[in-house]
């Protein structure tokens, strides 16, 4: 592992000068190296993590919700084929009101991937593997250059091109800035891109469990008045948690040792699942909203959590980067094919436009459902639990619904469609 990281150092070192450079090795910017090598444009990904912890091959309780449109995706890019039989099919989701060990309201929402002709809703895909298979495609992907454990300190951009400045002295140059490096983008900060944005008081307790019984492909949302649990299944009798708390008790809940932290998960989660245990190290993450105030500047563009990062509460947040990634990898190969400047200013605004809606319509319809649910205010109780009753009973309502969770709606980019660039 280590002679792969010096090997693919040195490679970048020789050849300093790339189409695109590409801050943040997590999943977004590899992906975006990955679409953009199909049409032949090269990439410098930037990592400050060292590879082998990026390749660890250890479960450590983190899984995503990959969108069917993400998963298109993927398979377009030849990558699904080493995930497939790891992944998990989502095809039932059921969301639910209620209060910790009261059980849920009379009134819920049940979606079946029966509904709609495409498919599963999504695939549940463990971490680990998804990042292996994006390590292992950009090794053998000649247009894509990959240097981990470093990091930018500087960036230029001017009306020619992008520049960046590691921590060794180093400077690559490129044509395009990309910024994949997350909520506290360092690519935004230093081109002076403001954000908009507030914390909820909520953090989210991230972890997997194994269980008794089978969850037969069947995601949970359950609504309490702290904050929304999402109970996502694994392969095998496994599942993967999100519980979002007050800030305050999820401290609490976190300091607690294994049995204790089950103890006090369980009057949530119930006994559907019989006996539970953990599977994996538990994690936290703060939860709030952020937006960049614009994601396309002169030679740069933001993607994913660098762009926006929303509420967990609909598990959109990797589907909404990778609709980024579809959306700029589609608007630069196709100027490139017109013959004009990629990375020009025009071109990105392109991108922007495509992106601005969607991004905006999940943000707000995030930070409304959160709001809404989680507050135990009885008339709102009573209003949303016969909303989602009233939901329940359309099928035109509950297969619009499927549809926006499974990405299929809205202006999609080719890959999200299953479509080659």
């Amino acid at each position: 592992m280590d002679n792969r990281r010096v090997g693919r150092i040195s490679k970048g070192m020789a050849q300093s000068e790339s189409d695109i450079l590409i801050v943040g090795g997590g999943l977004n910017g590899p992906t975006l190296a990955l679409a953009l090598a199909s049409a032949g444009l090269r990439s410098t990904v930037i990592d400050a993590l060292p590879v082998d912890r990026r390749a660890d091959p250890g479960f450590d309780g983190r899984s995503y919700a990959l969108a069917l449109a993400s998963q298109r995706m993927l398979k377009a890019l030849g990558l699904w084929g080493a995930l497939a039989e790891r992944a998990q099919p989502m095809l039932q989701i059921k969301v639910s009101d209620g209060r910790a060990g009261e059980g849920a309201a009379p009134w819920w929402m049940h979606f079946d991937h029966g509904e709609i002709e495409e498919g599963p809703m999504g695939f549940m895909v463990e971490d680990r593997f998804l990042r292996r298979v994006l390590l292992d495609a950009m090794e053998a992907a000649p247009e894509i250059t990959h240097l981990s454990e470093t990091r930018v300190v500087a960036q230029e951009t001017s009306a020619t091109g992008a520049s960046v400045t590691l921590e060794s002295g180093e400077t690559l140059t490129g044509r395009l800035l990309v910024g994949c490096d997350g909520r506290s983008s360092g690519t935004a900060r230093r081109a002076g891109i403001s954000r908009t944005g507030w914390g909820y008081d909520q953090t989210a307790l991230v972890c997997a469990i194994e269980h008794a019984l089978p969850h037969e492909g069947c995601a949970h949302q359950f609504f309490m008045p702290a904050g929304p649990l999402a109970i996502l299944p694994l392969p095998g009798n496994r599942s993967s948690i999100v519980w979002s708390e007050r800030t305050a008790q999820a401290t609490r809940i976190a300091a607690l040792d294994d049995a204790a932290f089950l103890e006090a998960l369980r009057p949530c989660f119930g006994d559907f699942l019989g006996e539970t245990a953990l599977a994996g190290d538990r994690f936290t993450y703060p939860l709030g909203l952020t937006l960049a105030n614009t994601i396309a500047a002169e030679r740069l563009a933001l993607v994913g959590d660098a762009a926006h990062g929303v509420h967990p509460i609909a598990g959109q947040g990797l589907n909404l980067g990778f609709r980024d990634v579809g959306a700029l990898a589609e608007t630069l190969i196709e100027a490139q094919r017109r013959g004009e400047d990629f990375a020009a200013r025009d071109v990105l605004e392109r991108y922007a436009r495509w992106r601005r809606f969607d991004t905006a319509t999940l943000a707000v319809a995030t930070d409304a459902v959160n709001r809404l649910f989680s507050n135990d205010n009885p008339l709102l109780r009573l209003g949303r639990d016969l909303g989602m009753g009233l939901v329940n009973a359309l099928p035109g309502a509950r297969q619009r619904f499927i549809r926006e969770a499974a990405g299929l709606t809205g202006d999609v980019p080719k890959l999200l469609q299953g479509r080659a660039l």
